[in-house]
């Protein structure tokens, strides 16, 4: 009994500085896969991605950093807490606003894949930016997009971009609907918002966590016409020269 314990720190010791190794030289796609299992190693794990964390606070937001402070700040354990209270106080992803709107709640349903909730408080967000006609008819007109301000835009963009691992966001419905030669009929079953000649039914129909198609969310509602989303991922926000 006694050699097998012994033997067995050394095992695990090893294990965690491979994954540490691994984590250092893979790609993006592997880090993300890694970080679960670092995290789950323990202290040893999770204090390594928070050094991690601290080492990449100069630089904007990755879906590698993003996803190694959502699954840190699910840990109850006080000092990684702290540190990522102390360090990212409003998140990992910049809350910048030109029209002083708050995001933050935005943010926290993000951070913990309360998509539903995100998507609803998304759109009323849109309306906020528009201007308060926007906000009593509950939608803002598509001529209204071209006024919205490129900061905004592309911090509700990184939110759900950041926290989706990539899946969602304008900017990914965007690069679809390009790579489809700006064809609407050919982009709706791409992002599951049509089956076949029906639309999908809102909210059932829809899928609100990461196994939905790339692009799925945020939403937008394609009965009313093209025009809205057309104006949003024709935006100067995803200009090359307008990101960072």
């Amino acid at each position: 009994m006694t050699d097998q314990t012994t033997a067995s720190v050394p095992e695990s010791s090893t294990k965690i500085s491979e994954l540490m190794r691994q984590f250092q030289s893979s790609s993006e796609k592997k880090q993300l896969q890694l970080i679960p299992e670092l995290v789950n190693t323990g202290d040893s794990g999770r204090e390594f991605l928070m050094e991690f964390l601290q080492e990449q606070l100069s630089s904007p937001p990755s879906l590698v950093t993003g996803f190694v402070y959502q699954v840190l700040s699910q840990v109850e354990a006080p000092p990684i807490q702290e540190f990522l209270k102390s360090k990212f106080p409003t998140g990992i992803v910049p809350l910048i606003s030109e029209r002083n709107i708050d995001y933050v709640k935005l943010q926290q349903l993000l951070l913990h894949q309360e998509f539903f909730a995100a998507d609803c408080l998304t759109r009323e967000k849109l309306c906020e930016i528009a201007g308060s006609s926007a906000v009593q008819r509950k939608w803002p007109y598509f001529s209204e997009v071209d006024n919205f301000p490129i900061a905004d835009l592309q911090t509700i963009n990184n939110l759900w971009f950041i926290h989706s691992q990539g899946k969602f966001g304008f900017s990914v419905q965007r690069e679809l609907w390009l790579s489809l030669g700006k064809n609407w009929e050919k982009l709706w079953p791409k992002i599951g918002w049509k089956k076949g000649n029906s639309w999908t039914r809102y909210p059932n129909e829809f899928i609100w966590d990461l196994s939905a198609p790339l692009g799925h969310l945020p939403l937008s509602n394609q009965l009313r016409g093209v025009r809205l989303i057309s104006s949003l991922l024709s935006h100067p926000a995803w200009s090359s020269d307008n990101q960072e």
